[in-house]
């Protein structure tokens, strides 16, 4: 067979390069895809008064308590209207979560959950917390993830925001490094210009502390529609990412402070009110393919008071949960004990549920089964990226994977980088 020649040139690549070069630089530096590190599940909120060192302990403790006055986890299960067969899988797992990690990430509050105190007693509070933080890693009790919420750059507030974070990251420097678990929550951002500022605010901070350059990052908190809509039409959510210099981990969804910004009455703020899931998607669009993870908002329905109201309160957290995983927020927001029993209830339950599917198709794939479902390299990189949330906050075990896919823990995280 004659070969075809070949009508392109190489200077009609060469311009093709050149053309696209920055489209490449934009694409590498800017859209660089999924870190795969580990997502928390949820940022448990406590004001910054009453963190202790053992205070993820006595957490998982009250939550416990909770469930048992109310008939036990599986009673709880039961409530959400979960199979028998479910309820058996996921009540043990849970009563071990909530005995040994009851909490993946914890922010230490100066915020709204804080308020405002007398001069100089939020500078003694940011030091006391940090040392606080210091004894609970040195003693094995601190969660996989810890920090603070400082109070927002409004100018109101802006001062002691920043008094706060500096005495606290001093505090922890004493040790000669910060921890690896350390993140910083940046709320009530309107303005790109605010996260501008707050970069550059990192920036003094590490050059004082002689810490790397980069070091410190930062969660966006959105909680104001200027955010989401400018006054120019733009999107702000958006830009920030990109001139955030690589510092914004993660845009946290504020539910009430947003909903109370478009007047919505107080009866009808809600994580999924037409005009939060409007915010969140914009949210989602923005962070696609840059690295940032998102996180859902709470809810103020608390399960405490009379059983049915405990009931009816868990019932409807289990549903939030599992409505935020199902259209793509992995994280959400928990603010009393009693919630942590439902957080896990249905996070375990959305990943059981779908393991053996996604383990199936992956089997199938690796294997080279002939199934109604033919799959590319970007999907299996999903199904892989399901799994390992899973595996990360303890709803799947490790041998079950090995048992369903049949490959080892190294090509399982290969096909989640790769799909291949």
């Amino acid at each position: 067979m004659n070969p075809i020649p070949r009508r392109l040139t190489a200077t009609d690549l060469g311009r093709v390069e050149s053309a696209l070069a920055s489209t490449d630089a934009l694409l590498a530096t800017q859209y660089p895809g999924d870190t795969f590190a580990r997502q928390p599940v949820h940022t448990y909120y406590t004001p910054a008064d009453r963190y202790t060192p053992d205070f993820a302990q006595r957490m998982g403790a009250q939550a416990l308590e909770s469930a048992e006055q109310h008939g036990g986890i599986a009673a709880v299960c039961h409530l959400t209207g979960m199979a028998p067969a479910l309820i058996e899988q996921i009540a043990p797992r849970v009563i071990t979560k909530l005995q040994q990690e009851p909490i993946e990430d914890l922010r230490i509050d100066f915020e709204d959950g804080y308020g405002i105190r007398a001069a100089g007693l939020e500078d003694a509070e940011a030091q006391a917390a940090a040392e606080r933080v210091l004894q609970a890693l040195d003693d094995k009790l601190s969660p996989p993830f810890i920090g603070i919420r400082f109070k927002c750059l409004e100018a109101a507030f802006r001062e002691q925001g920043l008094r706060t974070l500096d005495i606290f990251l001093a505090t922890l420097m004493q040790r000669g490094a910060l921890p690896e678990e350390l993140v910083l929550t940046l709320p009530k951002v309107s303005t790109v210009a605010q996260v501008e500022a707050m970069v550059s605010v990192c920036q003094a901070l590490e050059q004082a502390h002689g810490l790397a350059a980069g070091r410190l990052k930062f969660e966006v908190q959105v909680e104001t529609p200027q955010l989401i809509l400018a006054a120019d039409g733009s999107v702000p959510v958006a830009q920030l990412l990109h001139r955030g210099q690589g510092r914004v981990t993660a845009l946290h969804y504020g539910t009430y402070d947003y909903s109370a910004s478009l007047q919505i009455s107080a009866a009808y703020q809600s994580m999924e009110h037409p005009a939060a899931d409007y915010a969140k998607q914009v949210m989602q669009v923005a962070v696609a393919g840059t690295g940032v993870t998102l996180s859902d908002g709470s809810t103020n329905i608390i399960p405490v008071g009379d059983p049915s109201d405990v009931r009816a309160a868990w019932m409807l957290h289990a549903r939030l949960v599992n409505r935020s995983l199902e259209n793509g927020y992995y994280q959400g927001w928990d603010l009393h004990p009693a919630q942590l029993v439902t957080r896990y209830i249905a996070t375990y339950a959305f990943y059981r549920s779908h393991f053996a599917s996604a383990a199936q198709r992956l089997y199938n794939y690796v294997h080279g089964s002939v199934a109604g479902i033919l799959d590319e390299p970007a999907t299996v990189k999903a199904l892989a990226r399901f799994i390992e949330r899973g595996l990360s906050c303890g709803a799947i075990a490790t041998s079950e994977l090995q048992e369903q896919v049949q490959i080892s823990t190294e090509h399982f995280y290969q096909l989640m980088r790769t799909g291949r």
